[in-house]
């Protein structure tokens, strides 16, 4: 999948939910850059290269596989606290997930996906800094 064997996705989502279990427990948002240092770090992986279409497929596709592994705990979305460096807000992938898990309607304003992202977040962090 996307130029990886099985071993190393799986190896991927379990390391990528690891740190976001982490940073969620010191209450931190994480950027899509970080996350894939730490990855490149303590995997030995390559890194993704935000600048092709398939590497960034491939983190969304890494971060819903995260969220698929912990929402039923979580009871949220644990990809809402990695956004984009030098901003504060989730990635557009964010949002088409949480529309598809009906979270989130198909065609939400700014204002909504603001509050949205926002009450994630808080809800992530909750649950983390409580376990």
């Amino acid at each position: 999948m996307y130029g990886r064997a099985e071993g190393e996705w799986e190896e991927l989502i379990e390391e990528t939910v690891t740190f976001l279990e982490e940073q969620s427990r010191l209450e931190r948002l994480t950027s899509y850059t970080e996350l894939n240092s730490v990855l490149v770090r303590r995997t030995g992986q390559r890194a993704f290269d935000f600048s092709s279409d398939a590497d960034r497929a491939a983190m969304g596709h890494l971060l819903g596989a995260a969220v698929e592994r912990t929402r039923s705990e979580v009871q949220a979305m644990i990809s809402a606290i990695v956004v984009y460096l030098n901003a504060n807000d989730a990635g557009t992938g964010f949002y088409k997930l949480a529309s598809e898990l009906g979270e989130l309607s198909p065609n939400p304003s700014s204002a909504q996906k603001e509050a949205f992202w926002a009450g994630q977040v808080k809800k992530v962090h909750s649950y983390y800094a409580s376990h």
